[in-house]
């Protein structure tokens, strides 16, 4: 095992998946990672939305009111993992109920007390609503990067919440100084 990545958290970090990784679940993905300790790594994709599914349909399973903004509501998917679970990452205020503050500017939370906010148009300015979360169990985050399946950057407001989901991944990768265009399907080791 690569030896580098295991002492190096990437919490706060997003990840871009490489075209080599094909996995349907992260191919061009990009990830925001959580948590990230010698237990695993937790996190949320936020480039993909669910197709047919908005906001009003999840307030109203929950039996939450909502407004019409919040009605209108893009739904991510946020990963393979817990796809029944709703997760919110957010940017200021970062205190709320089952929270897990990322940095000094982000958040996942899980809480009703957020969504409750959010459909009363009272939450987060800046947020995304996922359904599902990525993770990782011990030494499979720092394996994937040994293979060179991911990119890393730090995590950045603009791509989280200011370019529309199907850019950030490409968005992300060019943050880096890189033609996503150049990127070759294989692995390279010098």
């Amino acid at each position: 095992m690569d030896h580098l990545f295991q002492s190096t958290s990437l919490k706060g970090y997003l990840l871009m998946a490489m075209p080599m990784l094909m996995d349907p679940n992260f191919r061009q993905s990009v990830t925001c990672i959580s948590e990230h300790t010698d237990e695993g790594a937790v996190g949320v994709v936020v480039n993909r939305v669910y197709e047919g599914i908005e906001g009003r349909m999840i307030f109203e399973e929950l039996e939450i009111e909502c407004n019409a903004a919040a009605a209108a509501l893009p739904i991510h998917i946020g990963g393979p993992v817990h796809t029944h679970e709703l997760f919110v990452l957010h940017g200021p205020p970062l205190d709320w109920t089952d929270s897990l503050k990322i940095n000094d500017a982000l958040a996942l939370s899980n809480s009703r007390a957020i969504l409750e906010a959010i459909a009363r148009g009272e939450g987060p300015r800046d947020f995304i609503i996922t359904l599902g979360c990525a993770g990782w169990g011990p030494g499979q985050l720092e394996w994937e990067m040994s293979q060179n399946a991911w990119l890393v950057t730090p995590c950045s407001h603009d791509i989280l919440f200011a370019i529309p989901p199907p850019e950030r991944w490409e968005g992300a990768i060019k943050r880096l100084g890189i033609d996503p265009q150049s990127l070759s399907g294989a692995a390279g080791h010098a």
